[in-house]
């Protein structure tokens, strides 16, 4: 296997029809009879010299100047050995892969060794063949020269692209990497508010239980007893508020967003024409649920704005296991989506949901899913 190692099958495929040329004209000069075309030897054993001469083609991708020299050894003992036969037809089209293969080789000194070597090849083909002749040179080598830059060409043009793909990805993953930093530090700042909240509240309740046991009346006793419990709930849902907010990643004080306020959302951002449908039974969901799913939307419906004439459609499904939102608006040149979907799909990713996104017709449609836990 390690002899089959980078091989791929455009290779096999080019060495075998490089072979194939060779058998041919091999045979084609062992059985000539014509007395106008000069054959000095109609031995069979220039067909394997032949197929020797282009089966190193095989390994040109880890060997590329070992290749050529090969080639060129085998093609040296072919005239050696057979004199003046015909070889143009095999030996140009082997000269001329190689002189494009050459054009290939990352490194400099590799392709300028190569490209040599094959100039050279193009020579010991031409200088004992009876068909083209040796006048035909500085044409083969012009030739070679040609499909030396345009393999050179091909090879620029593929570097830029892999370039090009390279950057994207490391752009789209620092824009990943913005959006999780922004939720981090969201995170921070609630828990900062929940250390805050903690402080007041109980202390808070410290000073109305120690006013509660200096009362004598029960009635006011009561009233104490039913203040103190009532501000212990609030202080309770307050608590479950910011810890599901934590869950979510996002930060919003007062008053924390939810879908209820996606309709404001919209026309503070958008124009008359765009709409917000509403379907399912809605209901009251998890608080870093109904936070995400507005942050989702915000996000999206202010990259939409950045085009004036927009006509954006949201819709919201409340189903029994999940939370559905639908966005669509124009994929024009104006508005740019990929921040806002980075940053949506982050959204959907804390809740482990999904986000998707669908251009066609000039339309950018973006479907989000927010898994409900029932029962919390």
């Amino acid at each position: 296997m390690g002899l089959l190692r980078g091989i791929r099958p455009v290779d096999a495929v080019l060495t075998a029809v490089l072979c194939g040329l060779g058998s041919l004209l091999g045979i084609m000069n062992v059985l000539s009879d014509d007395p106008t075309t000069r054959i000095d030897s109609h031995s069979w054993l220039m067909v394997p010299v032949f197929v020797a001469t282009a089966l190193p083609v095989l390994w040109w991708r880890r060997l590329p100047v070992g290749v050529i020299l090969l080639s060129g050894t085998a093609m040296a003992v072919h005239v050696v050995a057979f004199g003046a036969v015909v070889r143009c037809g095999s030996g140009l089209p082997l000269s001329f892969t190689l002189a494009f293969l050459s054009g290939l080789a990352e490194r400099t000194r590799v392709r300028a060794i190569a490209v040599f070597a094959s100039g050279v090849l193009t020579a010991l083909v031409l200088v004992r063949d009876t068909a083209a002749g040796v006048e035909l040179l500085p044409v083969a080598l012009v030739l070679c020269g040609v499909l030396f830059g345009i393999a050179r060409v091909l090879a620029h043009h593929s570097a830029m692209t892999r370039d090009l793909r390279q950057r994207n990805e490391d752009l789209r993953r620092l824009r990943d990497e913005r959006a999780a930093l922004d939720v981090t530090d969201d995170r921070l700042r609630l828990s900062a508010r929940l250390e805050q909240l903690l402080d007041q509240r109980l202390g808070q309740l410290a000073r109305a239980a120690e006013d509660s046991a200096a009362i004598t009346d029960p009635a006011a006793t009561r009233a104490a007893l039913t203040t103190l419990e009532e501000d212990s709930r609030r202080t309770l849902a307050d608590m479950r508020e910011i810890v599901g907010l934590l869950r979510g990643g996002e930060v919003s004080l007062a008053p924390v967003p939810s879908v209820a306020h996606l309709d404001a959302l919209l026309t503070r951002h958008l124009r008359s024409a765009s709409a917000l449908r509403v379907s399912g039974e809605p209901r009251m969901l998890p608080a870093s649920v109904e936070l995400s799913a507005y942050r989702i939307v915000e996000h999206l419906i202010t990259a939409f704005a950045r085009d004036e004439t927009a006509a954006v459609d949201v819709t919201v499904t409340f189903g029994d296991a999940e939370l559905e939102i639908r966005v669509a608006g124009p994929a024009g040149r104006r508005v740019d989506l990929r921040e806002a979907i980075g940053r949506a799909r982050e959204r959907a990713r804390l809740h482990a949901g999904s986000l998707t996104v669908r251009t066609a017709r000039g339309r950018a449609r973006v479907v989000a899913h927010l898994p409900v836990l029932t029962g919390v």
